[in-house]
């Protein structure tokens, strides 16, 4: 087992050079340009004063550049920090100054937004690596460094002093009040994931594995990472294809993808606006998704599609590393109101189902999802109290800890785990508890919504909730909230059934391609939604 995630890097650049690691818009990048370009930037960010343990940020898009500076960043001795390139300035300087970066490498990409981020940081602003050959002066940017300088470099390996135990990336996820949080992950957390991943997925170096997750997003993490220790070709996806549904269906068949690995609103967005052809993508081996639930009549739809594929649902937290448990769909289901398990754990992880009082709770009944095990964070950058509230003691095992996901599930009598859905979306009206999750997964069998979710917003100061669904219809539909009312009410009871709807031409998501809850809350006022008693 490796220690160290630069080594992927290393140890394909020592063995196979020639082999082609990225496919970036048709520009093939091998292991062993990529093994020299991260080097001579290691030691460019050597020379420009970083030291083991510092944090280097960069705001680059996806592409071989961004993935040679992680590499790069990591056999410099450091913790990379990869920021949303289409965050608000006030955003960035805010995650910048949390994590204080002693570098922020960048290109021409985001350049017309460098001055005012760095004008909003002021004195604490890092030094600038620029990351293309084009110039800066334009913009009044002096970098410390550019690619010119990089390139200059000698190239030889680097020598490096951190440890598995040490940061190898901080990534931020968005916090229930409003204060993004900085999850601290380790090489250890990272290659333990890997190593047990490439062997169970059987991934190899004949994989085209797509990366289509933003850097910043933690599903980016298994698709560079698992490529890279398996010696597979990686294909960063467009940004722009996310648009397109025929385009992203013709990307994967075009570069034969062979492993698949999103969010679930893709997989729902080319169901509903029927993009496959029928026994489509023949180089595909195994598609994946992680970060939120796929309906179970799209999962259907997919399996019909491409029967010759598998699908795995994997589940677990970012403060978890990726993943903590999986399960791999043994055949086409036959109950489309079933949800898809979670599964079991794992290797290297715990997945436990707890009462109030942290005991194990009985098969079948609902309690609150811990994780253990080998991905757990050792926490929030700068933020201990955070972390102690949520990284609690083990109760059954003296010395270790558990993270508490705000979740609830249920174990089966077959040892399956079934998520239930978040503790938070769990509200009483009128005296009787309703899970949200439950009415989505209604709304989801209705074939004329293309996409829907459900929030709960205060009704007054009774703090009564309102059940509020938004919704797109399906190409070609028109669906007044009358309809989808009346059709709920055949599979509801009548306290689970909104109360006020809103119709959207696409429903709003934050940066991870999750439905941005928080927005769509904001969305219900009065005015801007239709009320049905």
């Amino acid at each position: 087992m490796t220690g160290m995630l630069q080594d992927y890097v290393i140890r394909q650049g020592g063995n196979r050079p020639e082999a082609v690691a990225i496919v970036n818009e048709g520009k093939a990048t091998t292991y062993g340009q990529l093994d020299s370009l991260s080097s001579r930037l290691a030691r460019v960010l050597k020379k420009s004063g970083c030291r083991r343990g510092d944090r280097v940020a960069f705001l680059l898009p996806k592409s071989e550049m961004s993935l040679a500076a992680m590499t790069g960043i990591l056999k410099a001795d450091c913790a990379y920090v990869p920021m949303d390139c289409q965050a608000p300035v006030a955003y960035a300087a805010r995650l910048i100054s949390r994590v204080e970066p002693r570098v922020a490498l960048v290109d021409r990409t985001y350049a017309a937004f460098l001055p005012r981020l760095l004008e909003t940081l002021g004195p604490s602003a890092p030094l600038l690596g620029w990351l293309d050959t084009d110039s800066v002066s334009e913009h009044g940017l002096s970098p410390a460094f550019d690619l010119r300088d990089v390139m200059n470099t000698p190239d030889a390996p680097v020598e490096y002093e951190n440890s598995p135990d040490n940061v190898a990336h901080i990534l931020f996820t968005s916090g229930s009040t409003g204060v993004p949080k900085g999850v601290m992950i380790t090489h250890r957390s990272v290659t333990a994931f890997v190593e047990w991943a490439v062997p169970y997925f059987g991934m190899n170096s004949s994989d085209r594995i797509s990366t289509h997750s933003h850097l910043h997003f933690d599903l980016s993490t298994f698709d560079v990472y698992g490529a890279f220790a398996a010696g597979a070709r990686l294909y960063p996806v467009p940004p722009s294809l996310g648009l397109s549904p025929g385009a992203l269906a013709g990307f994967i068949r075009e570069s034969e993808i062979t492993q698949w690995l999103s969010a679930p609103w893709v997989f729902h967005y080319l169901a509903r606006l029927d993009a496959l052809r029928d026994r489509d993508f023949p180089a595909m081996r195994r598609m994946m998704w992680a970060g939120d639930v796929l309906p179970t009549p799209t999962l259907v739809y997919w399996m019909r599609k491409v029967p010759h594929v598998s699908f795995t649902n994997l589940y677990g937290p970012t403060e978890t590393t990726i993943a903590s448990s999986y399960y791999t769909v043994p055949a086409c289901p036959e109950n489309e109101r079933e949800p898809v398990p979670i599964g079991v754990p794992c290797g290297g992880e715990e997945v436990l189902v707890l009462d109030d009082q942290l005991r194990r709770s009985p098969a079948g009944v609902i309690g609150d999802l811990y994780i253990g095990g080998v991905g757990l964070s050792p926490g929030y950058w700068g933020d201990p109290e955070k972390t102690r509230e949520v990284f609690i003691p083990h109760p059954f095992a003296p010395g270790t800890r558990l993270y508490k996901t705000g979740d609830l599930a249920r174990r089966g009598e077959d040892g399956l785990i079934h998520f239930v859905g978040r503790a938070d979306t769990q509200v009483k009206i009128r005296g009787a508890r309703v899970e949200l999750g439950e009415i989505e997964c209604a709304l989801h069998l209705l074939d004329y919504l293309a996409d829907s979710a459900v929030v709960a917003v205060a009704a007054g100061p009774s703090r009564e909730y309102a059940i509020c669904c938004a919704y797109s219809p399906s190409p070609g539909e028109d669906v007044p909230p009358a309809r989808a009312h009346r059709d709920l009410l055949e599979r509801l009871p009548r306290i689970m059934i909104p109360t006020r709807w809103l119709s959207l031409d696409a429903l709003p998501r934050n940066t991870n391609g999750k439905t941005d809850r928080p927005k769509l809350r904001g969305m219900f006022s009065p005015e801007g939604s239709s009320s049905i008693p």
